[in-house]
Order: structure tokens, then C-alpha cells, then sequence
């Protein structure tokens, strides 16, 4: 909820953590995919993928109107919800340490509330400009366009090295 301040921000990312355990469920529903990777086999795990695929193309298709200028909005009901799915999904595969990894860019932005709240009831002193940490950068001059897809490139690398992390767990 608190990445969803620019036009299509979080469902950016949130396409991007889906993408990721679409993977990983798929991964590890397949008993010789698992062994062969050295993960837990997770029986029936594999129908999340088809899950995970469902919210991938909604959230396609909602970003073509969410997109900057904004035609439509998720609002807290959509960003709540899906927060709410990716969590069910990482602990039904048993993968929930690599939520912190995939979703890191959800966990920067939460972060950067959470200290610029500590510092300025102790310090009288803010970290930011402006938290969360994308609105920082609007007042810095940013572009919405640029910080939405500079965010979207680190979420994208975030997802794939929480996939590269499959071999050495």
C-alpha cells in the first residue's frame, strides 16, 4: 500500500514478485525438478503457478490503465489484496525467507517510512525529503516515469537473483 503513490508503481512490481513464484511454485511441484535443485518437493504446489499466471495477466491488463497518467486506480482494496495473495503464495511453497528478496523494493519503501518516522520522533530530524522513498525523489526533480521504471529495473533484478538463490539454499 505504502509503494502505491505513483501510477503504476506497485503493480509493476507486484508483476514482477508474481512472475518470481510463478516460478518457484512451478519449481517445486515437480518432484524431479526438486530433487534435482535440492528443494522441498511441495505436492500439488505447481496449480499456484496457474494462480500466480492468473495475477500476472490481470495485473497486465490493469496496468495498461494504471499506467502514467492514471485512468484507474487499485486503491487500498487491490494493493492490500494483492500483498495479502503474495504472502499465502510464499507460504504455501515454503518460501518465505525470499519474500524479503523478491518483494525488496516493497521492504525499502516500508523501511524508509518506519526510519523517517523513528528519526523524526527522536531526533526532531527527517532522513527524507518526503517518505516513502519515491516520493524523495519526485521532490529531488525526478521524473514519475523515471522513478517508476528505475524502481521496476531493481525489482526485476530482485526477482531474478531471489531465483538464482535456488542452488545455493
Amino acid at each position: 500500500n505504502l509503494t502505491d503513490g505513483l501510477d503504476g508503481l506497485a503493480l509493476g512490481l507486484i508483476i514482477f514478485v508474481v512472475s518470481a513464484y510463478a516460478g518457484l511454485s512451478y519449481l517445486t511441484g515437480h518432484i524431479k525438478i526438486a530433487e534435482y535443485l535440492k528443494i522441498p518437493f511441495i505436492h500439488d504446489s505447481a496449480e499456484l503457478t496457474v494462480y500466480c499466471m492468473s495475477v500476472l495477466g490481470a495485473g497486465i491488463g490493469f496496468l495498461w490503465y494504471n499506467a502514467h497518467p492514471a485512468e484507474v486506480f487499485m486503491g487500498d482494496t487491490g494493493s492490500l489484496s494483492l500483498g495479502g495473495a503474495i504472502g499465502v503464495i510464499s507460504l504455501l511453497i515454503k518460501k518465505e525467507i525470499l519474500l524479503i528478496i523478491v518483494g525488496g523494493v516493497f521492504v525499502a519503501e516500508t523501511f524508509s517510512v518506519i526510519l523517517q518516522v523513528f528519526s523524526y520522533k527522536l531526533f526532531g530530524k527527517r532522513v527524507f525529503l518526503m517518505a516513502p522513498i519515491h516520493h524523495h525523489f519526485e521532490l529531488k526533480g525526478w521524473s514519475e516515469s523515471k522513478i517508476i521504471v528505475r524502481f521496476w529495473i531493481i525489482g526485476a533484478m530482485l526477482a531474478l537473483i531471489a531465483m538464482s538463490t535456488l542452488k545455493i539454499q
